[in-house]
């Protein structure tokens, strides 16, 4: 997915004015073609290994279900990322333990902000947020669009995801403004993402001690980012801790820094998330096979 888009993204530029004055269509047309190119290209391979996978089961009914149920989980496997990105974060907290430099250079891998001038404390809110906004991008949405849609849905949620990370933000790129070759798949990933942000901020919540939805929903919407501030919020409320991204926003404003601490707690919750949210989607998926199996 990251080559097509890197490729497609070079012939993007070619139709991206360098200052446009107005709104630049040719630009968001040719960004929204190549998009939709490449995701029809991951849903076909997708849609063709899952047919092919779920055919050994209907050839074997005994010993051909237990072999394409984990062959399917060998194919998901690699659309999720949480055992690379807790590994990341965790990075960060120990290249802080030995010095300021190492944490703000190993939470350059994490995040797209200017590290340059961060403090500890800003460095370490910013990769709880990464952890927070990537449990969903990772693991969460591609799970939950696997429930609703097969392999086909957590490749295609992932195909929108990695556009949206290498074409979605405005700025300039190569002396080009992106702001309307990136908006497609900016909205895109938006609407992919709308409800499993709110399911993982719910999982993050119910945890531990009572947060309120309402309190949630306020936070969150100090972002400008219409999801990422879910999940973000509801780990802030949970760990009883502010996050905070310098000039932009901060959320549970009036708690505590996070200390070292934290970072472990905020993994751990994690690791919970992705345990609860792979047995939600696992139980529809097992009754519909039940049901088949039991209905003439």
């Amino acid at each position: 997915m990251g080559r097509y888009l890197g490729w497609a993204g070079k012939r993007i530029r070619r139709a991206v004015a360098a200052e446009p004055a107005r709104p630049d269509y040719g630009a968001f047309i040719s960004g929204a073609l190549y998009w939709v190119a490449g995701a029809v290209v991951v849903t076909t391979l997708a849609c063709w290994l899952q047919f092919t996978l779920l055919g050994l089961a209907d050839r074997h009914p005994y010993f051909g279900i237990p072999v394409a149920v984990i062959l399917l989980g060998l194919a998901l496997k690699p659309l999720l990322a949480w055992r690379m990105l807790k590994t990341e974060v965790q990075a960060v907290e120990e290249a802080l333990a030995r010095s300021l430099d190492a944490g703000r250079e190993r939470l350059a891998y994490l995040v797209s902000r200017d590290v340059t001038h961060l403090s500890e404390c800003e460095v370490r809110e910013s990769a709880i947020e990464s952890l927070a906004e990537n449990l969903n991008d990772s693991v969460v949405a591609p799970v939950f669009w696997f429930a609703l849609l097969g392999l086909p849905g957590a490749a295609l949620y992932r195909f929108a995801n990695t556009a949206d990370a290498m074409w979605g933000y405005p700025g300039m790129r190569g002396g080009r403004n992106w702001q309307w070759a990136g908006k497609w798949a900016a909205r895109a990933e938006d609407v992919l993402s709308w409800v499993p942000a709110r399911i993982t901020a719910a999982l993050l919540i119910s945890l531990g001690r009572y947060v309120d939805w309402g309190s949630l929903r306020t936070e969150a919407a100090r972002t400008p980012s219409p999801n990422s501030g879910w999940p973000m919020a509801a780990m802030a409320l949970r760990l009883g801790v502010r996050l905070r991204k310098p000039g932009v926003y901060a959320l549970n404003e009036d708690a505590r820094p996070p200390a070292q601490s934290d970072t472990a707690r905020a993994i751990g919750m994690g690791d919970l998330v992705v345990l609860s949210s792979t047995a939600l989607a696992a139980a529809p998926l097992a009754a519909m096979h039940w049901l088949a199996s039991v209905i003439p």
